[in-house]
């Protein structure tokens, strides 16, 4: 899910402030089978058309790497691997996930060598590779990840092994990390790209940042780690 590929992904997220216009680059894509600058009209499931409600499902396709709005029925039937239609929708989890026991180390994260505080990552079965993104005003922006240092990091951190490829994401701020669905990634990127000012982004988009975030530690619920099993001693 590039900048350009995961834009239909990203902007079906995003309210655009009053009064604001859309910027020249951002063309007209459709939306629940219609296009984004019709007049408003009941968003639609796409795969069968059926209206939806404020509260629905997501899917991956994983062929086009883009993000779909599906009602619960059709959310349903992709919610297995390798479901219908070959496995190419993939259904996005609602969980979000932290491990306040392992908080990022500093030098952990600079092991990764990405250039700012904050970024996700996801894997993308396509490439068969994890890939790391993070906001800037254009939109996504991707960067080359050390796979050797990732995988380290995996076996120390568990919450960074517990993602479902395509669907879900590893979100590190500051090292407060989350796993959380690969919609909210996109949706922030979105509405970071609105507010974005100068070159860290401006006070709207900081303060949009710190809504994602608390909105993130409020439905957080604790990684469960399996309990080994007991052993019999030898006598």
């Amino acid at each position: 899910m590039t900048n350009e590929e995961g834009a239909t992904g990203l902007r079906r997220f995003v309210k655009r402030p009053a009064g604001t216009q859309r910027a020249p680059d951002e063309l007209p894509v459709r939306l629940g089978g219609r296009r984004q600058d019709d007049p408003p009209a009941a968003e639609r499931c796409e795969l069968c058309g059926t209206v939806l409600d404020d509260r629905h499902g997501h899917l991956v396709d994983t062929d086009k790497r883009s993000i779909a709005c599906a009602c619960r029925a059709c959310y349903l039937l992709f919610t297995h691997q390798g479901a219908a239609a070959g496995g190419r929708y993939r259904a996005i989890p609602e969980r979000i996930c932290h491990d306040p026991e392992r908080p990022l180390a500093a030098a952990d994260w600079n092991e990764l060598q990405i250039p700012v505080t904050m970024a996700f990552f996801f894997v993308n079965s396509a490439l068969d590779r994890v890939v790391a993104g993070y906001p800037s005003p254009g939109g996504v922006t991707e960067c080359e990840l050390d796979l050797e240092a990732w995988d380290r990091l995996a076996a120390a951190y568990p919450l960074l092994a517990e993602l479902t490829p395509d669907t879900e994401a590893i979100f590190v701020n500051s090292g407060e990390v989350f796993l959380i669905p690969i919609d909210l990634c996109y949706s922030l990127v979105g509405e970071l790209r609105l507010y974005w000012q100068g070159f860290d982004g401006g006070a709207e988009a900081r303060a949009a940042l710190d809504r994602f975030l608390d909105g993130l530690r409020h439905r957080a619920v604790a990684l469960v780690r399996e309990r080994e099993p007991l052993r019999m001693e030898e006598h």
